[in-house]
């Protein structure tokens, strides 16, 4: 009887201990799943980890290029501003080189007066416009030619009065600025240009009135107006002189014997 129970005992412990280890197997299971989901979860958060940071760093570059970008858009702006100066400036000391080259062409007056003529249609935009020339006495300013005018209205103007009178008498260059200059009158001329020999003015270009389309005057009109003032009244008395000795080239004793 002893015998018996003593083996029932046993085998119910085996059993439990089967039953027990059959849970721990189980269990050990379980762990080892939810360990592979850790591990899995882990390797997936420094996968992510790993992505943030990669992300951060294209970010950092996208920013170092925007700003590079930037910079550079600023240079090209600056040269392309300056290389556009640079042009404009050569524009204009071309036009500047033609009009001196124009101005001192021809020994002959009437060749003269059309060269100015045409620089100031072709350069300036000059629709009606006059070259004078002071009286003996300086006190009119005669026309030597005009155009786009009644020549009779405007043969000769006052030396000393009115806006063409201010300029010739004290040497001053005007050119509007604040007005339409298309639209300009003989009382409001678009510009009046002091003629100048040796410091002196001997008489003055008017321009009365510009074309349609040129309504305003700019900074390189302004050194067309200086060049001509500076320039045109010498090339007129040289080819007035030349035909005076008639149209000879003095010899050299001429200038050897000139006095200072």
């Amino acid at each position: 009887m002893f015998i018996q129970q003593f083996f029932r005992k046993g085998a119910q412990l085996t059993e439990e201990v089967l039953k027990e280890n059959e849970r721990l197997r189980e269990r050990i299971a379980e762990l080892e799943g939810e360990n592979g989901r850790l591990r899995a979860h882990l390797a997936s958060d420094t996968a992510i980890r790993d992505l943030l940071r990669k992300i951060e760093q294209l970010e950092a570059e996208k920013v170092e290029l925007v700003h590079r970008s930037v910079q550079m858009e600023a240079v090209s702006d600056r040269f392309s501003a300056r290389h556009s100066e640079v042009e404009a400036e050569l524009a204009s000391l071309a036009n500047l080189y033609v009009a001196t080259s124009q101005l001192h062409a021809s020994p002959n007056v009437r060749h003269v007066l059309r060269n100015i003529k045409e620089l100031l249609a072709q350069l300036v935009g000059a629709a009606k416009f006059g070259i004078y020339l002071a009286s003996d006495d300086r006190k009119e300013l005669v026309a030597l030619t005009a155009e786009g005018m009644n020549f009779a209205d405007i043969a000769t103007l006052p030396a000393d009065s009115g806006i063409i009178g201010q300029a010739f008498s004290s040497g001053e260059l005007f050119y509007d600025t604040e007005n339409d200059v298309s639209k300009g009158t003989v009382e409001r001329p678009a510009a009046a240009v002091p003629l100048f020999i040796d410091g002196q003015p001997i008489g003055v270009i008017v321009v009365f009135g510009t074309l349609s389309q040129k309504t305003s005057f700019n900074d390189e009109d302004g050194q067309l107006f200086r060049l001509l003032g500076a320039q045109a009244a010498p090339a007129l008395v040289s080819a007035r002189l030349f035909t005076d000795a008639g149209r000879k080239v003095p010899g050299v004793q001429a200038f050897l014997d000139l006095e200072d």
